[in-house]
């Protein structure tokens, strides 16, 4: 690309940016910044009509570029003379800008900051996203060290610290204080692995008066196998992770090998640029790996169809188009698919940007699954693998060395016991889709994405335009065709390549996962229609952390959760609900509610259910007779898992797109169909429904009151024995003594349940009726009545606020 050509597209980065003021701290009371303060307006009101896009902008107006705007809307200097304010305060509406036909209007306070921008000299800024990271002037400690860190170790997170209150310090808000011990640690157990501490956990960390006993409990956590599953559930959620196909029949497909292959590598702290250079081009480097085979799997995620009368043309441009908003997405939060059918209204993406990208997965083979894909299920989407679990693979070698040595002993008693365990290995082993290059197909430039229109031209592997030539630093040589391994190497390259685009979109969803909210608000888009960052130079700082350490995903996910601001206590008081409403200063942490598979897994763990088994096939928890009446090609009945695997984490579960898990869709869970980064969150009537019926929770309840019962001393009187058990109860579940409102609540509950199972034996024994393969270890001298009304305590326990909740 020329440098011309480079200029013209830069320019329009000037405008890129889209937040409102914070609350009651107004763009006045600190510098203006375009960025930050004028980009978000022009934006929502202005852009598209007068943005990027060029076939249908109106008046031959550009008010994204500086050189098009001066002179023709805007006269820097003098907002009175500038025909943009003149426009928004006309009344006619045949002039009036927006017209008011499209339902916008600028605010007084949008006006003045407009006014305010002209008047000091309507200067643009490069956009703030595609601006390598530089270093980052760190202000200095204004407050001694707190003593909690080990002595002569440098507080690296006391970095954060100093931007965040830097930050704050440019208005009201005060750092909240750290919170209590057990706060700090039920946070860190559940962000870290899906997980609540034990009490005696809480405990131990209460009584621990050395220096470092935050951070060594940090580094256990980090270490922990729970920590790769708790990961990987985001990390899912970004690649639309399902073990369903999504269209038609939305038959079983076989993936769950690639879900292990994430946990696997985020336990191993493979680093980021490694990860996602296998998983898009596994199959491209030299003597991949089983591991990056299984990785190129990312490539097949995707929805298919295998519908009878397809039109292959038809779903090869749909799985491009899926392929290429899912890499813009993950990789560069930029919303690409809105370039399918025209150039981007408010990014400078351009259809041909749309099918340049699409032309690096031309030798993904989507052929086989047309000519051979079936409605059986699992379905077949060749290419696929034989392949086993890790900790087998492991084994299997060993085997095989000692099967050679049984051999050359002569030792045929040993070699068939040998033999026999191998041979139940390899009875384990799955199907997986991997990705295996084929000679790339042709790709056109679809007008207006119709694929029936073959008039477009050929196109060859290209990134946007405006963000540069791939050719002129991957050392193609002169005709040679770019692939995929070259795009993975240039989403992380940070010289020539969006590396610090790419550190920085990681580094926001790292803070969104441990403080609740991202720097920049839009976890998906840092593009026109995004929020820009907060705090830009504590997300320069974070994206310079993971360039810097190697693309290090546990060392900076280290630096976030040692930091004071990650330790703060959860502070809304309405003085802050009204400066701050979203908390994206970070003056105090975010609570929230969690994720909906922590919420399974922290309630098994409670009732001393959960398996902590990592990885294997997908498993089929407790759902609704009748769920899946409505799938066909072909029918299907549900059926769900029995033993241990009823208990398997929630990262396990069948993920079926068109019908998620009723519970895992109550709570917000996405179907996967397209990226996710960043769930909803809710507190709705139907979540404690699911919560209070789906058999999986009414069966933990009962465990959860069985281990009440055998863990509680009651030989004192019987009030307080109920006391010990409701407190015994409490310390599980939330890791503290009851107070006096909640033992008078439960006490009520559990004296009105007992009543009533003693008047009605024969509800009592349906309610602690279980299915045949569980089993619940009852103390034996407990009667049913007490067992089914401490069970309904049980329910009550493990649907309280704070039982669900991440603080």
């Amino acid at each position: 690309m020329n440098s011309s050509a480079f200029s013209f597209r830069m320019q329009w980065f000037v405008l890129l940016l889209a937040v409102v003021p914070l609350g009651a701290i107004a763009a006045a009371e600190r510098p203006l910044s375009f960025n930050r303060d004028v980009r978000p307006i022009l934006s929502d009101k202005c852009f598209f009509c007068h943005g990027p896009e060029d076939k249908h902008r109106a008046a031959d107006l550009r008010l994204d570029r500086s050189d098009a705007a001066y002179g023709v809307a805007i006269e820097p200097g003098s907002a009175d003379e500038s025909e943009l304010i003149a426009r928004i305060l006309d009344p006619d509406p045949e002039v009036q800008m927006p017209p008011p036909e499209t339902g916008k209007r600028v605010t007084e306070a949008e006006l003045s900051v407009l006014r305010r921008w002209i008047d000091e000299g309507a200067e643009y800024e490069a956009y703030w996203a595609y601006v390598k990271p530089g270093p980052v002037s760190v202000p200095p400690s204004e407050e001694p060290d707190t003593g909690s860190r080990s002595e002569g170790v440098e507080p690296d997170a006391g970095i954060i610290d100093r931007l965040v209150r830097a930050e704050l310090s440019r208005g009201p808000l005060q750092p909240a204080p750290r919170a209590t011990r057990r706060d700090q640690l039920r946070r860190l157990h559940l962000d870290l692995t899906g997980l609540p501490p034990s009490y005696d956990q809480i405990a131990a960390f209460a009584a621990d008066e050395c220096p470092d006993a935050y951070e060594r409990r940090v580094d256990a956590l980090l270490a922990s196998p729970a920590f790769g599953e708790r990961f990987a559930e985001y990390w899912l959620d970004l690649v639309r992770f399902a073990d369903t196909v999504g269209y038609h029949g939305d038959q079983v497909h076989n993936i769950a090998p690639y879900r292990d292959y994430v946990i696997d590598s985020i336990n191993d702290n493979l680093p980021l640029d490694r990860f996602s250079r296998e998983q898009l081009a596994g199959d491209l480097l030299e003597n991949p790996t089983i591991e990056q085979q299984i990785a190129s799997g990312y490539n097949r995620l995707l929805q298919t169809t295998h519908e009878g009368g397809l039109q292959p043309k038809e779903y090869l441009a749909i799985y491009a188009a899926d392929r290429v908003r899912n890499v813009s997405a993950v990789w560069m939060a930029a919303t690409m698919g809105c370039a399918q059918c025209h150039d981007h209204k408010y990014d400078p993406y351009t259809s041909t940007d749309f099918y340049s990208l699409a032309a690096f997965f031309a030798d993904v083979d989507e052929e086989k699954h047309f000519k051979n894909g079936t409605n059986a299920l699992p379905t077949r989407r060749e290419p696929e693998i034989d392949v086993l679990g890790r900790t087998d693979r492991l084994r299997l070698a060993e085997l095989d060395a000692a099967i050679r040595s049984a051999e050359a002993e002569g030792n045929s008693e040993q070699l068939k016991s040998l033999q026999e365990e191998r041979d139940a290995i390899i009875a384990r082993k799955q199907r997986t889709m991997v990705t295996k290059a084929i000679e790339p197909r042709t790709v056109r430039f679809l007008p207006r994405g119709n694929w029936l229109d073959e008039s477009g031209d050929v196109m060859q592997p290209a990134v946007p335009e405006f963000l540069g030539e791939i050719g002129e630093f991957a050392g193609l040589p002169d005709g040679a065709r770019a692939t995929r391994l070259d795009l993975a190497n240039w989403l992380f390259d940070v010289e020539r390549g969006i590396g610090g685009l790419t550190a920085r979109v990681f580094a926001n969803r790292l803070w969104y996962l441990y403080s609740g909210r991202g720097i920049s608000p839009t976890l998906g888009d840092f593009g026109g229609q995004g929020r820009p960052p907060t705090n830009p130079e504590l997300l320069d700082h974070l994206a310079g952390v993971l360039i810097d350490t190697g693309w290090d995903l546990k060392a900076t996910v280290r630096q976030i959760v040692t930091s004071e601001t990650y330790r703060q206590a959860v502070v809304m008081q309405e003085t802050r609900r009204k400066l701050d409403p979203y908390n994206d200063l970070a003056a105090s942490q975010s609570g929230h509610r969690l994720p909906a598979e922590t919420v399974r897994d922290a309630v098994l763990e409670m009732a001393g259910l959960l398996d902590h088994q990592v990885g294997g096939r997908s498993v089929r928890p407790y759902q609704p007779g009748g769920y899946y009446r409505h799938l066909n090609f072909p029918g299907r009945i549900y059926t769900p898992d029995q033993g241990r695997m009823l208990w398997r984490r929630g990262v396990y579960t069948h993920w079926q797109r068109q019908f998620l898990h009723p519970t895992l869709k109550a709570l917000d869970a996405p179907s996967r169909e397209e990226c996710t980064a960043e769930r909803p969150r809710s507190n709705t009537p139907l979540e404690a429904l699911a919560l209070l019926n789906d058999p999986t929770f009414v069966i933990a309840a009962k465990a959860f009151a069985a281990r009440v019962l055998r863990e509680s001393d009651t030989a004192a009187s019987p009030t307080a024995a109920i006391e010990t058990r409701i407190n015994t109860a409490l310390r599980i579940a939330i890791g503290r003594d009851a107070n006096q409102t909640e033992r008078v609540a439960l006490t009520g509950l559990l004296q009105s349940e007992i009543q009533r199972f003693e008047n009605d034996p024969a509800a009592c024994d349906a309610f602690l009726e279980t299915p045949r393969e569980v089993t619940i270890a009852w103390p034996v001298e407990t009667p049913d009545a007490e067992r089914a009304a401490w069970s309904s305590v049980a329910r009550a326990v493990l649907n309280l606020h704070e039982t669900l909740y991440r603080p």
